[in-house]
């Protein structure tokens, strides 16, 4: 078998690059024509030409080029593509920006001249300052201070306080940063790992983690860094804990705080595209069709702007955000067959992103596209991408592991597949009541399930209606509200009790509530 891409990070950085980037590093390596750079030429050349990445087949490409000689000839050309990027990419790119200053104050300072050094570390520091990229600010004056400590600069006894003073409101500033940034981090590898919250324990778990941690004062902060993890950090309690409408208001505020400062969508790209995803997933979850629509378009619209394309992780990012967003926007419509027309080009944009995704975005992708083959009845082809999330990693969201196994189970139910049905429904709930992910929705699922196969056909709609009548009884219950949007199991069981298809029966709920949004917002 060959050995996955995946395996040899030179020939993953290799693969990244584009023509311009290639190019660049052609130009920039033959400016010293030593026989060592003719010869990572000649390594670098063969590892872009290479589909996967093999090495017996590498050491042919390569006369008289042993296996040690490649590891040396590797980590050489590693590291010269690392300077020949950082070269190009700097004049784009603030954080480059500054360490290029650092490193040039740090030469001129070695070389004596103190006076010189100064003077780039007063324009990192406007650079600095103008970015709030403080963690660079606090290099910038340490490196001063030393200057000004161990020499005499003729400096005024202003401006040696300013100096002082400057240190300490970093410090602090750094502080509260390292600690909102570590609660929005820890969050989020908490639905990562767990999804959302699933009773009255996991509420009180995620309250108490999140009021520890959280700085004193929250309402007084002004900064951008420390308000965009603020508002990531509620963002994240908020869609834990299920509570939408917080989770959508500090989604608001995160895009807004952009807003507010338009150059920083340049300076903090990344954080700019996720929370447009956030403030995406926030109108899906809450079914604010017009929203969704209106961010939907901006989002798109900035796919298409220099900050989303100056570099691979934002383009792909971006890339893949839209399209699961399009996905969603069929899913809350019941347009199923219109959103499995976007499934090849969207898997071929997968495939395109591929080294800049990681697995629980494709666990995400299985699940949706999963979910729109069953809604449109194409019961066996959902059933195979389910079981890419059944077989595959089971260190991901627990709660899509879970409900893949229900939909599967569901699915092989339509089909009537009966002769494996009653053991899916054994191993099924054993394994959510494992993940203790078992809530009262599920246990009705199960229920009715169980007892459906006792029951003549004829005998089933009003059996339909019951089961009906008692899980939207916990419709608008927090904790129950992930088997309605994981799976949307009230509009499952409707479409066999009005004898509609599943698609019909979401599609008039979305026209009935977004005429009910847009009577609203005209109020």
């Amino acid at each position: 078998m060959m050995p996955n891409r995946s395996t040899d990070i030179l020939f993953l950085l290799v693969k990244s690059l584009e023509k311009s980037e290639k190019r660049h590093f052609k130009l920039y390596i033959t400016r010293s024509s030593g026989k060592q750079d003719l010869k990572i030429i000649q390594l670098f050349d063969a590892l872009d030409k290479l589909p996967e990445y093999d090495e017996k087949l590498l050491l042919k490409k390569l006369n008289d080029v042993t296996k040690p000689q490649l590891n040396n000839l590797k980590t050489h050309l590693y590291k010269q593509l690392l300077a020949s990027l950082r070269l190009l990419k700097t004049a784009e790119n603030t954080d480059l920006q500054l360490s290029e200053m650092l490193d040039h104050a740090r030469v001129l300072y070695n070389k004596g001249l103190k006076l010189q050094a100064l003077k780039i570390l007063e324009k990192a520091k406007e650079t600095a300052k103008a970015n709030h990229k403080f963690n660079y600010l606090a290099q910038v004056i340490s490196l001063e201070k030393k200057i000004e400590t161990l020499h005499i600069t003729r400096s005024t006894l202003d401006k040696t306080e300013s100096l002082a003073n400057e240190a300490l409101m970093i410090s602090g500033h750094i502080d509260r940063v390292v600690k909102l940034s570590n609660l929005a981090l820890l969050l989020y590898r908490w639905y990562v790992q767990n999804g959302h919250s699933r009773n009255e324990q996991d509420e009180v778990r995620i309250k108490e983690f999140f009021t520890k941690h959280l700085p004193e004062n929250p309402e007084t902060i002004t900064d951008f860094y420390e308000l965009l993890y603020l508002y990531q950090s509620y963002c994240w309690y908020g869609y834990i804990r299920q509570d939408f409408l917080m989770y959508y208001r500090y989604s608001k505020k995160w895009i807004i705080l952009y807003q507010q400062e338009p150059m920083m969508v340049n300076v903090e790209t990344g954080h700019y595209i996720k929370g447009m995803h956030n403030l995406l997933n926030a109108h899906f979850v809450l079914r604010d069709f017009i929203g969704f629509e209106q961010t939907l378009h901006e989002f798109e619209e900035f796919a298409g702007e220099s900050a989303a394309l100056i570099h691979d992780n934002f383009r792909a990012h971006t890339a893949v955000y839209i399209d699961g967003a399009k996905i969603n926007y069929h899913l809350m419509r019941g347009t199923f067959k219109e959103g499995l027309s976007l499934v090849p080009e969207i898997e071929e944009h997968l495939e395109e992103h591929r080294l800049f995704l990681d697995p629980h975005r494709i666990l995400v992708f299985n699940y949706k596209i999963a979910t729109l083959y069953f809604g449109n009845g194409s019961y066996e082809i959902s059933i195979d991408y389910l079981q890419k999330i059944i077989n595959g990693p089971g260190d991901l969201r627990n709660d899509l592991q879970c409900y893949a196994r229900l939909l599967h189970l569901l699915a092989h139910y339509e089909l009537g597949n009966d002769e494996i049905i009653d053991s899916l429904i054994k191993s099924v709930y054993r394994f959510m009541a494992k993940m203790k992910n078992l809530t009262v929705v599920e246990e009705e699922i199960f229920r009715f399930l169980r007892h459906s196969f006792h029951i003549p056909a004829r005998q089933m709609k009003p059996e339909l209606e019951k089961f009906l009548a008692v899980i939207k009884k916990f419709e608008n219950n927090r904790f129950e509200t992930r088997a309605f949007s994981y799976l949307d199991i009230i509009s499952w069981v409707e479409s066999k009790v009005y004898s509609k298809p599943m698609s019909e029966i979401i599609y008039n709920k979305y026209l009935q509530n977004k005429h009910r949004s847009a009577l609203r917002k005209s109020a």
